[in-house]
């Protein structure tokens, strides 16, 4: 058997690989000056998320928080 500690790097770049291409699939209303304040209408980044998209952003929470438990058990 396979021990844990040589397995977990491996675990990681794959959790890593799948946050990158969650966080980049998510498509946002804003451009760039909409991150400084700017942007045409205020109620942009607030809306409800629905099917595909809120699916998408529950996963890249998951992955997140699965990615941040495998780096600290790589600590330990």
């Amino acid at each position: 058997m396979v021990p844990m500690k040589s397995l977990l790097p491996y675990v990681q770049i794959i959790l890593s690989a799948l946050l990158v291409a969650a966080v980049l699939l998510q498509k946002t209303g804003a451009q760039v000056g909409g991150a400084f304040g700017g942007g045409d209408n205020f109620s942009s980044a607030f809306h409800t998320r629905r099917g595909m998209e809120k699916w998408l952003f529950s996963a890249t929470i998951v992955i997140a928080v699965l990615f941040a438990i495998s780096a600290l058990i790589n600590l330990i």
